[in-house]
């Protein structure tokens, strides 16, 4: 579905029968539209049996109390569409929006809302760095923050496909390098190394994105870091 801001400056972001509207850095464009390839791999099938059995937990689980505390959150906390405005999403799509990676870490299932009305604060050190002779990413954060000291609190990190170094825009695909768990007690070491989850050489630029989760439901937003691998 296409989103049209009119008459001023118009804009418009979506799918409009067979064109597709976005814009970049330099401005608004349109191209034809293309049916992606759908080869349900595992990661594609596991994602939408999350997705699937958290809708069922919301119909089925969840009392209406809790439905209602979704609703309340998804009311307060605003949200920015592919334009840029602040929209309110549903409660249940706050819901599964915070839940999926909680599952993707093995992490218990959050039913009840968060009583603090914002996102989690994202990572603002997130910095990396790739070795083509190990085959491996590190990623380092910032274990000072809230998230590092609570258990139930984590940061999910992905890569992307390796890219030319004069490449500078990068939309996916990615793929979950792994999560790093809060704990109460002893804070995660930074940085995390991991096994690439392509192969990756020497000059190529990698991308990497995180996310942190709060013990209580709260989600932040993307951060994202570019870098050259090393040999």
């Amino acid at each position: 579905m296409a989103l049209v801001v009119l008459p001023e400056g118009v804009q418009i972001s979506g799918s409009i029968g067979g064109t597709v509207w976005s814009h970049n850095r330099y401005g608004a464009y349109k191209r034809n539209r293309s049916v992606p390839v759908n080869p349900n791999t595992d990661r594609q099938v596991q994602i939408r049996n999350f997705i699937k059995a958290l809708t069922i937990a919301w119909q089925l689980t969840l009392t209406q109390d809790q439905r209602d505390a979704w609703d309340l959150y998804a009311a307060n906390v605003s949200w920015k569409n592919s334009l840029g405005q602040d929209v309110h999403l549903t409660g249940l799509n706050h819901y599964v929006r915070s839940n999926v990676p909680v599952l993707r870490c093995a992490l218990t299932r959050i039913d009840d809302a968060p009583d603090i009305f914002d996102l989690a604060a994202a990572e603002l050190a997130l910095a990396g760095t790739a070795s083509e002779a190990g085959q491996t990413v590190d990623t380092s954060f910032d274990n000072t923050q809230a998230w590092a000291n609570e258990t139930g609190g984590f940061q999910q990190f992905a890569m992307g496909i390796p890219q030319n170094a004069a490449i500078k825009f990068f939309g996916g695909p990615w793929r979950m390098l792994g999560c790093t768990l809060g704990d109460d007690e002893t804070p995660p070491a930074s940085p995390t190394q991991r096994p690439a989850q392509w192969p990756i050489a020497e000059g190529q630029r990698i991308w990497i994105h995180s996310r942190i989760g709060r013990a209580d439901g709260r989600l932040s937003e993307f951060a994202r870091v570019n870098f050259l691998c090393a040999a």
